[in-house]
């Protein structure tokens, strides 16, 4: 069997522990995952104990407490706290989501709460998704036509076209999808595009204002920033928002076929 060991310098040891106040009596631990760049000390799990008796449903709202109550050095992204911002994406109780729509009930035992995995870490839970938007910026995520707007009104579309759009312009770009791909992980750096910007990809294919199809196409035409893709689908499973990431990349290659 092969074995594979992590350097030294990355092992997550133990942290912390913060006890809930004395009297509470419905007390839920949540391990979270600490690492601070200024020093030299490897990444550290850190546990607090919560009376949830005293703290919202969600995730998120058991982190803001922390931060508020307990460790004012806790360090983390959100925002709107109603799903629609995608800044408090993590990994928790081993799956890619929103801190802000999990519920804590939902989870059996500790909660553990880890940065998205195979980022690089910038601090605590804020993991570095630069490469992730340079890569959604590369597909133009706006509409591109020649013909002129109409000077009254806006480009209309037919009910038809404008149900070809759902599913696709609820993506947050919370990247839980392309963070759970193995393929992503392993080819990322090298020009595949993974499940969120492919998505995003394929919102502007289909839709009947854009005028770009071709050039669209071109552009993902390459080994790497669609091919890449095996089904696996564990971007599906993993979406918060119930979308359906690994049937619009399926799309795109049949957009490839037909036009051949």
């Amino acid at each position: 069997m092969v074995e594979f060991m992590l350097p030294a310098n990355s092992k997550v040891g133990p942290g912390n522990t913060f006890k809930a106040p004395a009297g509470a009596a419905n007390i839920r631990p949540f391990k979270i995952y600490r690492w601070d760049p200024e020093t030299e000390d490897n990444p550290r799990l850190d546990t607090f104990e919560i009376d949830l008796d005293d703290c919202g449903p969600m995730v998120l709202d058991a982190l803001i407490k922390i931060k508020d109550e307990v460790d004012p050095t806790l360090t983390f992204r959100r925002s709107c706290r109603e799903g629609v911002c995608g800044s408090c994406a993590f990994n928790i109780d081993g799956t890619n989501t929103l801190a802000c729509t999990k519920p804590i009930r939902d989870i059996k035992g500790p909660v553990k709460i880890y940065p998205l995995p195979h980022l690089d870490v910038i601090k605590d839970l804020v993991a570095d998704v630069s490469n992730g938007y340079a890569q959604y910026a590369s597909v133009k995520p706006w509409l591109q036509a020649i013909t002129p707007a109409p000077p009254d009104r806006e480009r209309r579309q037919s009910v038809e076209e404008r149900e070809k759009l759902d599913g696709l312009w609820e993506c947050v770009l919370c990247f839980c999808c392309s963070n759970s791909c193995p393929s992503y992980w392993w080819n990322g750096e090298r020009g595949y595009l993974g499940p969120a910007v492919l998505m995003q990809a394929y919102r502007f294919l289909v839709d009947s204002r854009d005028e770009f199809t071709g050039e669209r196409l071109d552009e993902l035409e390459d080994p790497f920033r669609l091919y890449r893709c095996h089904t696996i689908m564990n971007c599906t499973d993993t979406c918060p928002k119930g979308l359906n990431p690994g049937r619009a990349i399926a799309e795109i290659k049949k957009l490839m076929v037909r036009r051949q």
